[in-house]
C-alpha cells in the first residue's frame, strides 16, 4: 500500500492518513525510548515484532468481543486501523508491584497486589505523564463518570484476556498500559481498546526464571531487548522461523 499523507509521528509509530475515510495506517519504529524519551535508541526489528505482537493482541481482544481499533495488518510494519478520538489518558492495570508504585508506596518488586488494580495518567510528556485521579478526570472534561466506568470495564478484560495467554506460554503479565478512544457513530459514542498492546506497555516477566521479557530490559540495561520481544514472539508462535530470524538483535547506535 502507497504511503499517504503523515498525520503524526510518536516515540515509537507514525500514522498516516488511510485508503478509506475513518482509517489510519500505524507505522511501527524501530525507536526505543525510556524516561520520557531522555534515552533512546534504534533496536532493528522491534518494530516488525510489536506490529505483529499488537496484531496478534488486537486480533484476540476483537476475537472476545472486546472492541479494538485494529481492522487488519498491511505488511511486517504496518497495519489498518480505524481513526479514533483518543481520550487523553493512559490506563495503568496492575497485577503485581512494579515500577512507580514501588517508589510511590515502598511496595517491594514482585508483591502479587491484593486485586488487579486500575490508575489512570493524564497523556503529556512535558508533565511526565502523571497520575490523576477520577475527580481530576471529570473536572477538567477528559471523561465523563460513564466513561471511566466503561474503561475500567474494557481495561480488566483486557487484564483477563492478556493473562490468560500470557500464562498459558509460561510469562506472567505485571502490568500494563492501554489507550482508549471514541468512535463516533452520530450521537452515539463507542469506547475501543486503541495505540498498542506489545512488550512496549506490558511488564512481562517469565515465571520459572522471573527474567524480564518487556522494556524494562532496555531501561534496566539487563539485556537485549530484541531477544527479549522475540522470546515473547517465539512463545506466542506469532512470527514464522524465518521473520524470526529477520529479527535477531543488531543494535544501531
Amino acid at each position: 500500500m502507497a504511503r499517504r499523507k503523515k498525520l503524526y509521528e510518536g516515540k515509537a509509530k507514525i500514522l498516516y492518513e488511510g485508503p478509506e475515510p475513518g482509517t489510519l495506517v500505524q507505522h511501527f519504529k524501530d525507536d526505543a525510548t525510556a524516561f520520557n524519551a531522555e534515552k533512546r535508541d534504534v533496536i532493528e526489528g522491534k518494530g516488525v515484532l510489536n506490529n505483529r505482537l499488537s496484531e496478534f493482541f488486537m486480533d484476540g481482544l476483537n476475537t472476545i468481543g472486546v472492541p479494538t481499533h485494529f481492522i487488519r495488518r498491511i505488511n511486517m510494519r504496518e497495519q489498518l486501523i480505524r481513526s479514533v478520538e483518543i481520550i487523553p489518558l493512559e490506563v495503568i492495570v496492575r497485577n503485581r508491584a512494579a515500577g512507580s508504585i514501588c517508589k510511590r508506596l515502598g511496595i517491594p518488586e514482585g508483591e502479587a497486589l491484593p486485586r488487579p488494580i486500575v490508575e489512570f495518567s493524564f497523556k503529556n510528556d512535558e508533565l511526565g505523564d502523571p497520575l490523576v485521579s477520577e475527580e481530576h478526570i471529570i473536572a477538567f472534561g477528559w471523561a465523563s463518570q460513564q466513561d471511566l466506568d466503561d474503561m475500567v470495564a474494557l481495561a480488566l478484560r483486557v487484564n483477563d484476556f492478556l493473562s490468560g495467554v500470557m500464562l498459558a506460554v509460561g510469562i506472567r503479565l505485571i502490568d500494563f498500559k492501554i489507550e482508549i478512544g471514541r468512535i463516533w457513530d452520530g450521537d452515539f459514542q463507542r469506547l475501543v481498546v486503541a495505540d498498542e498492546i506489545s512488550p512496549d506497555s506490558c511488564r512481562l516477566w517469565d515465571i520459572k526464571s522471573g527474567d524480564k521479557l518487556d522494556k524494562d530490559v532496555f531501561r534496566q540495561d539487563i539485556g537485549n531487548l530484541a531477544e527479549a520481544y522475540t522470546e515473547v514472539a517465539r512463545r506466542l508462535g506469532v512470527l514464522p522461523a524465518m521473520a524470526t530470524q529477520m529479527t535477531k538483535p543488531h543494535l544501531i547506535n
